[in-house]
């Protein structure tokens, strides 16, 4: 059922001329959108479409400037119409569902408003047995959003706007598990007087949206499918969430690249402004010489693996500066194009990047690299040098154990490096998808950390696993400005090559698609290495 089937079938009883129990839900068009006289019919104008409705009688243009005011029953809105005038009032329904809201009245008195944030968005209101245990779904959250409180869930493409305090409190009692009947009595006990089959109508919304669980009992106690479902069982709240948001059909919020701030705020530099103090310039290796020694990519590509032991030898400062300069430097700066949509300086780097922000900043907990002594530093990607930022040991020491304890304590790595996000820089042209994209650059970035250690014969390896309060309280940083977004290992081949991979394969090993790839494309690294 579409929402605009939904909300027909509301309109289809009143038509009928009956209702098989008070229905306290009532239409209106939501915020935003506008109904002004055409010749012969309406315009409905919104922020999201506008739509012509011609050859309107006088009747159909009636209800729909009904549906411009306040909620109105369904038997208000067609008030005055013909039959075949109720039935061109349907249809408009239909056709505007996503425009129209549904709300539960008490007295005339808005209790709850009913959003639809998908054009495709459909529920039913369901019937909830008066001894039905009830509860408030686990994704379900509650924020202030445009001067409302509101419900919303990654579940449904729904909001619920909570308009009076008796609807507040009864979703706060949903926060426990709590039998219908008592939820209903208990809403004597609200601000103002509000009839038991106002919480009753509520209820059937709340449910029939995907806001609250029905469950049954059984031996006493009560149970929900939520509990049973494999697929609910397993999705965080916090990740179904923000896979709910960083993508597009399930809401309406602002989207995409918008520029929300342009002309208001300043964006980020394209470049941070490297730390005050002194630096150790880095070796910048000649494309000549990297050219001539480099293995073929597919050798790369089917070579490369996570590497968590080191050699005895460490690597070198100068094997960390062709590193971080074959990686992370700054090729060029350029911008802003303001005819391009880039109203904002930006740069070109090794590895790619949405909008060529360039957000992110690395620095390294260095524990043993030769001609680098211990600390912790910040790289400078235009510079190409390193600028001590941390010279405690204790706080060195707390971010190579969190690093160890993320390959499950396999590893201590040579070198660390943490990768930080300048949020706002991505939040300045992003909106809804900003950390979605860092993340996204976190990983592009990985991979081209992986594939340079690997061709140089280094022990890469990403993890999957950070403290960010840390990682800002040792580097010095404002959490809320540049946080931790992405940790990488590395340090020396050990003796063995990549994970024994001379060794036979486990005896679980499947082969699958020329696995013959991988163990020759290694074989080659390991000459190419020796």
């Amino acid at each position: 059922m579409t929402t605009a089937e939904g909300v027909s079938a509301t309109v289809a009883v009143a038509a009928a001329g009956g209702q098989p129990r008070p229905d306290m839900s009532a239409l209106a068009f939501r915020e935003g959108v506008r109904v002004t006289a055409e010749d012969d019919g309406v315009r409905v104008q919104s922020p999201w479409a506008a739509f012509v409705l011609g050859r309107l009688t006088d009747g159909t243009r009636a209800a729909v400037h009904r549906l411009a005011g306040e909620p109105v029953p369904p038997a208000v809105l067609l008030a005055g119409c013909t039959a075949a005038e109720r039935t061109q009032v349907l249809r408009i329904v239909d056709r505007l569902g996503f425009l129209i809201t549904r709300s539960v009245l008490a007295q005339d008195r808005p209790l709850a408003r009913i959003e639809a944030t998908s054009r495709t968005a459909s529920y039913r209101p369901v019937s909830v047995p008066a001894q039905a245990p009830l509860r408030l779904s686990k994704f379900a959250l509650c924020r202030s959003y445009s001067g409302a409180f509101v419900l919303e869930s990654p579940l449904t493409p729904h909001r619920v706007l909570l308009l009076d305090p008796a609807s507040r409190a009864v979703v706060g009692a949903l926060g426990d598990c709590v039998r219908a009947a008592d939820l209903v009595r208990a809403a004597d006990l609200a601000p103002a007087d509000v009839p038991a089959e106002s919480v009753a109508e509520l209820l059937e919304h709340l449910a029939g949206a995907g806001f609250v669980d029905v469950g049954e009992w059984a031996d006493g106690q009560a149970r929900f499918a939520a509990d049973e479902d494999e697929v609910l069982e397993q999705w965080d709240f916090h990740d179904l969430l923000f896979h709910s948001r960083s993508r597009a059909g399930r809401h309406d919020e602002p989207f995409g690249g918008i520029f929300p701030y342009e002309g208001r705020i300043e964006p980020r530099p394209a470049v941070e402004p490297a730390p005050a103090g002194p630096f150790i310039e880095l070796h910048r290796p000649a494309l000549d010489d990297v050219l001539a020694a480099d293995p073929a990519l597919t050798t790369v590509l089917e070579g490369r693996t996570s590497v968590r032991q080191y050699g005895e030898e460490p690597m070198t400062v100068r094997q960390l500066g062709e590193f971080l300069y074959r990686t992370a430097r700054v090729r060029s700066e350029y911008g802003p194009r303001p005819d391009q949509k880039m109203p904002y300086e930006a740069t070109s780097r090794p590895y790619p990047c949405g909008g060529a922000a360039y957000e992110l900043e690395l620095y390294l907990t260095v524990r043993r690299c030769e001609g680098l002594a211990e600390g912790v530093y910040h790289y400078d990607p235009v510079g190409h040098r390193l600028r001590l930022v941390n010279e405690n040991a204790g706080d060195r020491s707390a971010m190579l154990y969190l690093a160890s304890v993320a390959t499950g304590g396999i590893a201590v790595p040579d070198v660390l490096v943490t990768m930080t996000s300048r949020f706002q820089r991505l939040s300045w042209k992003y909106r809804g998808i900003a950390y979605a994209v860092t993340l996204k650059h976190a990983g592009v970035l990985y991979q081209t950390m992986y594939l340079v250690a690997t061709a140089m014969g280094l022990a890469p390896c990403g993890l999957g696993s950070g403290d960010a309060d840390l990682a800002a309280r040792v580097l010095g940083l404002d959490y809320l400005r540049e946080s931790s977004v992405g940790e990488f290992m590395l340090g020396s081949l050990p003796a063995a090559g990549r994970d024994g991979s001379a060794a036979a394969p486990p005896a679980d090993w499947r082969a699958a698609n020329d696995p013959q790839w991988t163990d020759a494309a290694r074989a080659l690294l390991d000459r190419h290495d020796g």
